[in-house]
This record gives C-alpha cells, sequence and structure tokens, in this order.
C-alpha cells in the first residue's frame, strides 16, 4: 500500500503512514564491536559477474524500475540499495557480495539508472522506495533478507528496516546519511567548503551572488528549469561537486564520471529534490527509530575523513543501536571502493553468509 503526499505536507503527515511496525521478541543481542584498524592484508571486491535474470517492474504512478538477480539463485537473499539518491546502480555493485552464496537483487531506484522516466521526481518520495523494496521482496518470494545500503543507500536501508523489521534478517551500512538538516548544512552550505574551497567556487559558480544564502533552493530553481541549457549546467555542477569529494586521495575519473550530462542530470535533480524536503522524514526520524533495530545483526562501516557523510552521524546510529558492530576506515572517505571500506564490507557480507 502506497501513500502519496505532496512535497509541501506537513512531516508527520508524511511518516504517519509509515509508523514504524512493532518488533516480534528475538533472541536479545549483546553489545556489539568497535574496530579501528587497517588490516595488513585487505580484501578486495569479488570477480566481475553478470546477472542471471533481470526485468523491469512497474511500480505504479507511471514509473518501472529496472532490477536483476546476481549470484546463486538459492544462495541467501541479499538486497543492495544504491546511493544519492539518484545514483544508480553499476556492475561494482555486484561485487559485494559472494556470488556462490548470495543470491542478491540490485535496482535502479525510481527516475535513475535503467528506470523509468529519467529524472522524474512526481511520485518520488523515501516512502516510494520503501514500498518498491517490499514490492521486489514479494515478486522474489523471499519472507527476509539481509539489507544493503551506503550513503543515501544507508538512509534508505535505515528507513526500510525501521519500516518492515522482521522483513529484514541482516544490515549492513556504509557511510550513514540521516537527512538531517545540520549534514544538509555541512555538505551544501558550509562546512566541507572549508576543506574544498578550490572545489567549492566551482560548485558556487552557476549561482548568483544574491541567491548564495540558500544554495539548495538555488539550485533546485534551475534543476527544474524549462532551460534544458540551465538543467544540464547546474546538474554538473552539483554532481561533480559531490564527484570530487568522496575520496580520501583526488580521483579525477570519479569527477569526470559524475558530469556526464545523462548521469548528472538524474542524480542531481532527485538528490536535490529529496533534500529540499529532507529526505521526506520527520528531523532526526532514523536515529530515534533505532530502537526498532536492536533485534536486527548489524555492521556499520564509516570513513573516519568522510565529508559527504561525516562521522558524527554514524557514531549517533551507534549510540542509539549498539548492538551492531561498528568499523572505523581510519585511512578513508566516503566511496565504497577505498581499500578500507571495501576489506570491511566484504568481511561483513562474508560472515553473515556463513552464519546463515
Amino acid at each position: 500500500m502506497s501513500a502519496d503526499f505532496p512535497d509541501d505536507a506537513p512531516h508527520d503527515a508524511r511518516t504517519d503512514a509509515h509508523a514504524i511496525a512493532p518488533v516480534s521478541p528475538r533472541t536479545p543481542r549483546a553489545p556489539g564491536r568497535v574496530i579501528e584498524a587497517r588490516p595488513t592484508s585487505l580484501r578486495g571486491a569479488y570477480p566481475p559477474i553478470e546477472p542471471f535474470e533481470s526485468g523491469q517492474l512497474d511500480v505504479g504512478d507511471g514509473h518501472t524500475l529496472y532490477w536483476e538477480r546476481c549470484g546463486n539463485p538459492l544462495g541467501k537473499p541479499a538486497v543492495f540499495l544504491h546511493g544519492g539518491p539518484g545514483g544508480g546502480c553499476s556492475p561494482e555493485h555486484r561485487r559485494l557480495f559472494d556470488p556462490e552464496k548470495y543470491c542478491v537483487t540490485l535496482f535502479d531506484q525510481r527516475g535513475c539508472g535503467r528506470s523509468l522516466p529519467h529524472a522524474c521526481l512526481e511520485h518520488n518520495t523515501t516512502w516510494d522506495l520503501v514500498d518498491d523494496i517490499e514490492r521486489l521482496r514479494a515478486k522474489f518470494g523471499y519472507d527476509r533478507w539481509l539489507v544493503f545500503g551506503g550513503s543515501w543507500g544507508s538512509t534508505l536501508a535505515l528507513a526500510y528496516a525501521q519500516t518492515h523489521p522482521m522483513r529484514v534478517s541482516e544490515l549492513v551500512l556504509r557511510g550513514v546519511f540521516t537527512v538531517r538538516r545540520e549534514e544538509l548544512q555541512w555538505y551544501y552550505q558550509k562546512g566541507a567548503s572549508w576543506l574544498f574551497p578550490d572545489r567549492w567556487e566551482r560548485f558556487l559558480a552557476p549561482i548568483p551572488l544574491e541567491e548564495r544564502g540558500d544554495l539548495m533552493r538555488a539550485y533546485q530553481k534551475r534543476l527544474t528549469s524549462p532551460d534544458e541549457a540551465l538543467r544540464v549546467e547546474a546538474a554538473r555542477a552539483w554532481s561533480q561537486w559531490e564527484g570530487s569529494t568522496i575520496t580520501l586521495l583526488p580521483d579525477e575519473s570519479l569527477t569526470e564520471a559524475f558530469g556526464d550530462p545523462y548521469y548528472a542530470i538524474a542524480f542531481a535533480r532527485i538528490e536535490n529534490h529529496y533534500f529540499v524536503n529532507d529526505g521526506f522524514l520527520a528531523p532526526n526520524q532514523l536515529i530515534d527509530g533505532a530502537s526498532a533495530l536492536r533485534d536486527i545483526p548489524g555492521v556499520i562501516v564509516q570513513g573516519r575523513y568522510d565529508v559527504a557523510t561525516p562521522a558524527r552521524t554514524a557514531w549517533e546510529l551507534h549510540k542509539a543501536w549498539p548492538e551492531a558492530d561498528f568499523y572505523w576506515a581510519p585511512d578513508a572517505g566516503h566511496a565504497f571502493s577505498e581499500p578500507t571500506i571495501l576489506h570491511w564490507l566484504i568481511e561483513a557480507t562474508d560472515r553473515f553468509a556463513r552464519a546463515s
């Protein structure tokens, strides 16, 4: 069942229809470990793999979602939630799971990647996506599945797990982000700009001086403009700001990839749409709702020098959900591909496969 609310609906109207579900008792869990280390022998991603099945799912409201399944059809069920919102899945995401042990579902969220219509903002909210995850779970006949999400994917994973806790066997989160106003202000108004002043100048460039008091709103005006050239200019600047700041060490290939116009239009429009609406969440909703997670086995992996989703949010989630294991990557920023982050993610998915 889907609840559709206009963007200007009050937060409580958006969240009441997706209140935290009552949790049936499971075995009480002991406090998790907190580890900060760079292992001497780092695990890498699994070899490239192709889907054994893919398709399009009509989820209503004019949207169709691209989905694919990879690995062992009889393996442990898992769903991968990509970032952004608006980032889409890539072949690299398939490599985070042992293909002999897992059956992994990946999908492009509404409006991005291979899902249609491209860059569409209508009927595109957190709660629409939560409902889409449930549609996919039901389609494939799973009772529960491991939920893996990084960056915005961690936001969506938390929203899904707090709404449907009995459908989640384990949670693996990376670069925790909860779309609170202070997190957005840090990255899009004042904070990260102090660390990357040169790249910040490029982010500011499309916005006149008189509109820089609220950069997210100024970008919204341009990303929804009927002028295609204006939309593309704004989308590339927004997207490349993120691409240039998500790794501890510079990676120009990421910056270039984030600037691809087709990718950037969906990425920037959808991100901005969610962020000016506070993720369609009540203030502090995902931290306050962490009690729903207490019986779910979990792992949090956080780059110590993550500028896009600073470590404070992950640490606050850890305090609210102490049963999850917490792994600091002491030599990493935000990207899942940074070696120590990748190591701990592979260790997490392997451990949960062994425990099944």
